[in-house]
């Protein structure tokens, strides 16, 4: 029987079975949904063994970091916090296709540090086997210091995760898909602490008018905003269109666009 085969619940025993066979792990924890089901497993066969790390940077939006808290309290795992400085690397601001090698470069190798000094056996993220399909410099960061994907090995997609999130009460089973602050602005556009805050601000009022997967894409003077297919009535059901308009156009942008193709993982690296 392949992986393909197995159901979600016969998948979580391979995860199980996986992190059996090291004394501890150490776990790259955003507080997204992947990241949250692999520190739950780590920490069910470890125990105190299991050391969540989050990287806040300014490119983590205050939301991440607040499912970070809420649920590493509900597994009870050992947690801590580093600072990155990712805004300081030249090499990342440019924003180039290879963006996300120099952020991953420089957390993976301070978790590779940690790891060496304390003594901890593996350490994971929680890449899953759907992710492997999109552009992803930051695995091959992943493979230079020796970071394992778990999920991707055992072959488990990210409706399994929410399957099994749900079942272990986590409050990520249901979230929106998340990602970095950068991933909002487009290639060769330099990366600026202003437009990092402008999209975060702009994802947070889109959410308080009750918008779930949304994208803020920042394209300099024009908006670009994603939301899923099924949510983008609202704006006319509602009559949102002054309102968002507004809004955005208080931010500093000049033209305010939806995306008609929805929201989709990705979509900057269309091109």
């Amino acid at each position: 029987m392949n992986n393909v085969e197995l159901s979600a619940a016969e998948k979580e025993e391979k995860l199980l079975e996986w992190f059996s066979r090291y004394r501890s792990s150490l776990v790259a924890y955003s507080g997204g949904v992947d990241s949250t089901y692999v520190l739950y497993a780590a920490h069910r066969v470890h125990g105190h063994r299991a050391l969540g790390v989050s990287s806040f940077s300014e490119t983590v939006p205050q939301i991440q970091k607040n499912y970070a808290f809420e649920n590493v309290r509900l597994i009870g795992a050992p947690y801590e916090i580093i600072y990155t400085a990712e805004m300081e690397n030249e090499e990342f601001l440019r924003n180039n296709t290879d963006r996300c090698f120099h952020c991953k470069d420089e957390l993976y190798g301070t978790l590779k540090s940690v790891a060496q000094n304390r003594d901890f056996d593996v350490i994971v993220d929680g890449t899953n086997a759907d992710d492997v399909s999109d552009f992803r410099p930051g695995r091959k960061a992943a493979e230079l210091h020796g970071v394992r994907s778990p999920l991707v090995e055992i072959g488990m997609s990210k409706e399994e995760i929410r399957i099994r999130s749900r079942v272990a009460s986590l409050t990520t089973w249901n979230i929106p898909a998340s990602a970095c602050l950068s991933s909002r602005i487009p290639h060769q556009s330099m990366i600026t602490l202003e437009k990092l805050r402008t999209v975060e601000k702009g994802e947070d009022f889109l959410r308080s008018l009750g918008f779930r997967q949304i994208r803020v894409r920042h394209h300099d003077k024009i908006v670009r905003i994603e939301l899923s297919p099924e949510e983008m009535a609202r704006i006319w059901q509602m009559n949102l269109q002054s309102q968002i308009v507004k809004h955005f156009k208080s931010l500093g942008f000049s033209f305010v666009t939806l995306d008609l193709e929805g929201y989709r993982t990705g979509s900057l690296n269309e091109k």
